[in-house]
């Protein structure tokens, strides 16, 4: 994926992140740029998981462990990003539309674009 493809697909992250803050409740994003680097945070910490300990364990691994995993980088980016607010509910709900989401508009994983090349 060139520079320009992550672009784009940080920026519909972005957007994405944004509406679940509309739909989720205790789930606050404050605003585009607080969206956009708390995409950039999650991408972060879901290469870094997925690298440790595999795709199975990743936030983009299928299964209750994946969801799971999702849940808890969605809590800890919050306390990376300013303007996000997220309880333990409010992150297992957004991981719930995010992944409902991710159905309808499926992106490969950071870790599966960087060994791509």
């Amino acid at each position: 994926m060139h520079f320009l493809g992550h672009v784009v697909r940080f920026i519909v992250s972005a957007i994405v992140l944004m509406i679940v803050g509309y739909i989720v409740p205790q789930f606050s994003v404050g605003g585009f740029w607080s969206a956009l680097f708390l995409a950039l945070v999650i991408a972060a910490l879901g290469w870094i998981i997925e690298g440790i300990f595999g795709k199975r364990v990743s936030p983009f691994g299928r299964g209750i462990v994946g969801f799971l995993c999702s849940a808890l980088v969605i809590w800890v980016a919050q306390f990376i990003v300013g303007g996000v607010s997220v309880t333990w509910l409010g992150a297992i709900l957004a991981a719930l539309v995010i992944g409902i989401i991710d159905l309808f508009i499926p992106v490969s994983t950071p870790y599966e674009a960087g060994r791509e090349h």
